[in-house]
């Protein structure tokens, strides 16, 4: 984890973990040669953070070790990029600690312990994951190093004690105001009672065993993508010889296509198993065909190539996101899940003359070629229409909406399809006619709610 001259940025919120961290790593430093500089991040949420920022630095003093401390307002920096402030505080942090170390030759020690780790296997296995997520944590991940991984909570807290040490305590910690800590107070807490105790220590040694397995996985999938490659050009484009893939085991080849896109995009967050599986349709049929994915990408079969490759700036900006708390990102394919909706499923495919257009409440075809800027799920805004008729008349949607005779107090939870102002599809209501499929359509864009009864 650490090497004689390395500078080790550690991350202190002044809680029994982070100190834990601080005091061992002047401890190493008695063994191997290296530097360690401080890093406190005050959110600006709660009223005695700046008695946290004050102790770490009090601590930091006696100790002789270099002090930062961050202030940035995490609330409304969530507001504003549309997450919430568990993932906005997460980000802020590791920008800190990242812009404390710069290019020096070093690390970032965070003080996650095996709790931790256990509620984020469980936290990933409930929202769905890959063996990545299952393992939970890493111990070393790039720069980052997670030195306590191996204790507990009560082996922290115990070790503070029997030294004298103090910490703050975290009073937001105690409440269930994330879902980390309804994890840990009533689920981990409820299996180390009554299910099996050292639970959280079983846990951890599966993990290990599933990080092996997945770096034996990931040789295998960098062999197998060496035998399907045609062409790579890194950051644009990955060429793959379909009838070399299709003979490689099932789940290595959803591993090939995940490693392809991570290639092309730098990165692999928000493909889900739903897109994986709609590339190998694509790649399994007889016909040429396209299909659209996160990460700006455009996906399409050429015969026996299949090609995944950057999208150009117009493609891009068609779907690109509007990170609003209730604005859900479309992209082509994808299944998002809405309230009062559940699944709603996203494809894009040629028309062809034999086809008819559903009849069905809940599923929908558009004119996809008229769409030409980001296209969004959201609640009602200002401003928001919808048009009516073959003549393009447009009518409000507040006076739409209370022709149908819809409640005041559901109209603010109804989801739509809009395009910027120009409302789409209500679901379970109507389309706008500017969107219909006509005779001089060429591709379609099918909405389906799916758990929807038709």
């Amino acid at each position: 984890m650490i090497e004689p001259g390395d500078t080790i940025v550690a991350g202190i919120s002044g809680g029994a973990d982070s100190v834990c961290l601080l005091f061992m790593l002047i401890e190493i430093g008695k063994r191997i040669p290296f530097s360690i500089e401080a890093v406190h991040v005050n959110h600006m949420i709660r009223q005695d953070a700046a008695s946290d920022a004050a102790f770490v630095e009090r601590v930091c003093r006696e100790q002789g070790i270099p002090f930062h401390l961050v202030e940035e307002k995490v609330r409304e920096r969530a507001k504003e990029h549309g997450v919430s402030e568990e993932e906005e505080g997460r980000a802020v942090r590791y920008e800190a600690f990242e812009t404390v170390l710069g290019e020096r030759k070093g690390r970032i020690a965070v003080a996650h312990n095996s709790n931790d780790r256990a509620e984020t296997m469980l936290f990933h296995l409930f929202r769905g994951t890959g063996l990545t997520g299952a393992a939970g944590i890493r111990p070393v991940n790039r720069r980052i190093i997670r030195p306590l991984l191996c204790l507990g909570r009560d082996e922290i807290e115990r070790w503070l004690g029997d030294q004298g040490i103090s910490f703050c305590q975290d009073s937001t910690n105690q409440k269930d105001l994330y879902t980390r800590n309804r994890i840990r107070h009533h689920i981990l807490t409820y299996a180390e009672d009554q299910i099996c105790q050292g639970a959280v220590r079983n846990m951890n040694r599966a993990a290990d065993q599933l990080l092996c397995a997945q770096e034996y996985i990931y040789r295998q999938t960098r062999a197998a993508l060496g035998r399907c490659l045609e062409k790579e050009d890194s950051g644009e484009k990955v060429i793959l010889r379909i009838p070399a893939l299709l003979q490689e085991d099932p789940y290595l080849r959803s591993c090939v296509l995940y490693e392809s896109i991570g290639l092309v995009s730098g990165h692999k967050k928000d493909i889900t198993s739903a897109h994986i599986k709609s590339m190998e349709r694509l790649f399994e049929g007889r016909e040429n065909g396209e299909i659209h994915l996160p990460c700006n990408l455009r996906v399409y079969k050429k015969y026996d190539l299949g090609m995944i490759q950057r999208k150009g700036k117009e493609e891009k900006e068609k779907f690109s996101m509007d990170k609003n708390l209730q604005t859900h990102e479309v992209s082509i394919p994808s299944t998002l899940f809405l309230p009062g909706l559940g699944r709603v499923e996203f494809t894009v495919f040629p028309r062809k003359d034999s086809q008819n257009i559903p009849r069905k409440t809940y599923t929908k075809w558009f004119d996809y070629d008229k769409i030409t800027s980001s296209v969004m799920f959201r609640t009602r805004r200002p401003g928001d229409y919808l048009t009516i008729n073959s003549q393009m008349g447009r009518k409000s949607l507040q006076d739409y909406l209370v022709n149908e005779k819809i409640p005041r107090e559901e109209r603010d939870r109804i989801y739509l399809l809009a395009e910027d102002s120009h409302v789409i599809w209500i679901p379970g209501y109507r389309i706008s006619e500017y969107y219909k499929i006509h005779k001089n359509t060429r591709m379609i864009l099918q909405a389906a709610a799916v758990d929807q009864e038709e």
